[in-house]
């Protein structure tokens, strides 16, 4: 019986958001880094590609399953970009990597950009182990529009800036259990549950 999965991530938002969304599995989510576990290399060019090789990598050093997300924002105006390079994205205009750096780049490239869509994405891959030949794997996509300005003070990432037209507001902007509901994430999230009690736990 499976009691303890690895998350393949050192991301406090990301650690959080699916220990609630996987309570319903009774399963205990541990981040990587309390195992010591370093960061996988991510060199594909797609979310699928490189959340198999962060799960991998996890199974391997771990000995436990492991789960990985990968996930990024896919705007509609750059083709689709920054996709897999999100968490990178304010250092290609030398700003130092992180959220508030990842807003103030986007808002900057789109200032004079009328099409605003765009869809956070994510997918969830889950390994039993390394060599494991049926991985699990959960999509969401969440599309929005990018707002001219942040707002709300929950989430992270592009949540401020993801603005959902049928709530009327940010993701930032949602209580936590509604975003979650509704979110990229969420969407994988819930799809992943169903997979794991259906593949791992069913007797």
């Amino acid at each position: 019986m499976i009691s303890k999965i690895v998350l393949a991530s050192n991301n406090k938002g990301k650690l959080a958001e699916l220990r609630m969304m996987f309570a319903p599995l009774r399963i205990e989510l541990v981040a990587q880094s309390a195992l010591g576990i370093s960061e996988a290399e991510e060199p594909h060019r797609t979310f699928v590609e490189n959340a198999i090789a962060k799960a991998r990598h996890a199974a391997r050093e771990s000995g436990l399953p492991a789960i990985a997300d990968d996930a990024g924002l896919c705007v509609d105006a750059f083709g689709g970009l920054p996709g897999v390079d999100t968490a990178f994205y304010a250092t290609r205009f030398g700003y130092p990597k992180g959220d508030g750096n990842n807003v103030r780049a986007l808002l900057e490239q789109m200032r004079d950009i009328d099409n605003r869509r765009a869809a956070l994405v994510s997918t969830l891959v889950a390994m039993r182990a390394p060599d494991d030949p049926e991985p699990l794997i959960a999509q969401g996509r969440a599309e929005g529009e990018i707002a001219r300005q942040p707002a709300g003070e929950h989430g992270f990432g592009f949540d401020p800036v993801m603005f959902i037209p049928r709530f009327g507001c940010t993701f930032a902007q949602l209580p936590p259990e509604v975003k979650n509901a509704n979110s990229h994430r969420g969407q994988a999230a819930r799809r992943m549950v169903e997979l794991i009690r259906d593949r791992w736990l069913a007797v």
